[in-house]
């Protein structure tokens, strides 16, 4: 039978339905898979659907994990899924299947989850809105003229339509909490090494990378989180063991904070009125919670750091191109690849060994830095985003920047191609300038969907804190859901 309030139940809820008898995993599918239909016309947040596989899935054993039975959609990045689809939004790996899955995804099916579709991303999840050439634009539900964020956009979506509790994402630069913040609502990127990113990768973008989830409710993170939690056989190096379950921690409030607001753009120059706003709500909220709150922020070489992550940046994705091209057996051509993709690829070819050290240098000093700063502060609150959600296109590239990447495809000049690279960082940075600072430094740091705009779009607030010290962080999340809670809160666009 249908679930009624499919839409306002999260996935520790459906999993308690289906422990209870009153629901079956095969019923929950099914529900899914029409919210999906209702919403996803209007914004073309799936790229492939699952529906046979999950049905068959449902009818099957399964695991006897936290969240049997409990749909969920997967990023079309981030993780192999066996005997389905993986293209990053490129057109040059159209057609290619995977035949296992990666740790993260297997470790879902564990806990119990069916997987429905895949979900939209921008090519190799360069970019914070979802916007890729493959497959055109997701559209924002609060507003559809509106990006969903990136690069875990199109799982974003989603989750806020109500279609689906939980989606799949991973975060290199912001990709969990961008969209966190564009869709109302909570993501959190775990300290470096706590979930796994095997067997494809012993480092996403040199340690900027772990996987994760968008969900409408703290608990839910925090128990999907206690399942992936642990390292893989062969990781390079593993995170810190959390003292308790992290759903554990949101029954305790924490003693109260030291915390410093933050509103400077860390990587852009200006923070939007809206998010101001915002922060000195939220700042007062704390305030009202018992933690001690005065402006502060961290102090790093700005220009070195986004230097820093442009280089890796740029590697990383060489590497990643070249990747497919060993998966489908071919060589890579910049026919299959977006302009700005390509020219990375080139960028990364061009690029010395002294360059990509001399980054991660300036990322580990800032690392240190920051790690002083925690020692006098508890957390970091910022805007989680420099504006409320940007207008879809307003990221794209000019026609006069496509012409100059073309040319550049023939006649890759690197002393050239740096200056591009920096003039195009500096356009897409300057609305989600504050999220790269902590994948760089592997530290934990969550959005959490407390504004809106008076336009009624959401304006995330950003927390972030000392290596390790995500329990902390839920524990934070908790009492922040129960103060000012938001699961009521619907878009216009609902499942």
């Amino acid at each position: 039978m249908p679930i009624a309030d499919w839409s306002s139940l999260d996935a520790t809820a459906l999993a308690a339905l289906v422990a209870r008898g009153d629901t079956s995993p095969r019923e929950l599918v099914q529900t899914a898979l029409a919210a999906i239909d209702r919403v996803n016309p209007q914004l073309n947040a799936t790229v492939f659907r699952m529906d046979e596989l999950a049905l068959a899935a449902a009818d099957a054993p399964l695991p006897d994990g936290p969240f049997r039975g409990v749909p969920m959609v997967i990023k079309d990045l981030d993780g192999f899924c066996a005997g389905v689809p993986y293209t990053m939004s490129s057109r040059f790996l159209a057609g290619f299947v995977p035949d296992h899955d990666a740790e993260v995804i297997a470790r879902l099916r564990r806990a119990g989850f069916l997987f429905v579709a895949k979900t939209n991303c921008p090519e190799l999840g360069i970019l914070g809105t979802t916007e890729p050439e493959l497959r055109g634009p997701t559209h924002n539900p609060w507003n559809l003229a509106h990006t969903p964020g990136g690069s875990s956009g199109g799982s974003a979506a989603l989750v806020a339509a109500g279609a689906v509790p939980v989606g799949h994402g991973g975060d290199g630069g912001g990709s969990i909490r961008i969209p966190a913040s564009a869709c109302g609502l909570f993501g959190l990127k775990v300290s470096r090494g706590l979930l796994p990113l095997g067997p494809e990768l012993g480092e996403g973008w040199g340690g900027y990378v772990v996987p994760g989830v968008v969900t409408r409710s703290v608990r839910d993170s925090a128990a999907i989180y206690d399942a992936l939690a642990g390292p893989s056989a062969g990781d390079p190096y593993c995170g810190p063991t959390p003292a308790r379950p992290f759903l554990a921690e949101l029954a305790t409030d924490p003693a109260p904070l030291r915390i410093a607001v933050c509103r400077d753009s860390l990587f852009g120059r200006a923070i939007d009125a809206e998010c101001l706003a915002g922060l000195g709500e939220t700042a007062k909220l704390c305030e009202s919670l018992g933690h001690h709150v005065e402006e502060a922020r961290p102090q790093f070489d700005r220009d070195a750091l986004v230097l820093a992550y442009l280089t890796q940046v740029a590697a990383s994705v060489s590497t990643e191109v070249s990747d497919a091209g060993r998966w489908v057996g071919r060589p890579p051509a910049a026919a299959g690849f977006e302009p700005a993709t390509w020219f990375l690829h080139q960028l990364g070819q061009k690029l010395s060994a002294a360059d990509l050290q001399a980054g991660r240098e300036a990322a580990q000093a800032a690392g240190r830095a920051l790690a002083q700063f925690f020692e006098r502060y508890d957390v970091l609150l910022l805007p989680t985003l420099a504006t409320p959600p940007v207008r879809l296109g307003q990221a794209a590239l000019k026609a006069g920047e496509r012409i100059g990447l073309g040319v550049l495809r023939s006649a890759p000049i690197k002393s050239v191609m740096m200056g591009v690279l920096r003039d195009l960082a500096d356009r897409s940075l300057e609305a989600v300038p504050n999220t790269q600072l902590f994948n760089m430094t592997g530290v934990p740091a969550m959005s959490v969907p407390l504004h809106w705009s008076a336009r009624g779009l959401p304006v995330g607030m950003q927390f972030a804190t000392r290596f390790g010290g995500d329990g902390l962080l839920f524990q934070l999340a908790g009492q922040l859901e129960r103060a000012r809670p938001w699961a009521a809160r619907r878009p216009p666009i609902w499942a």
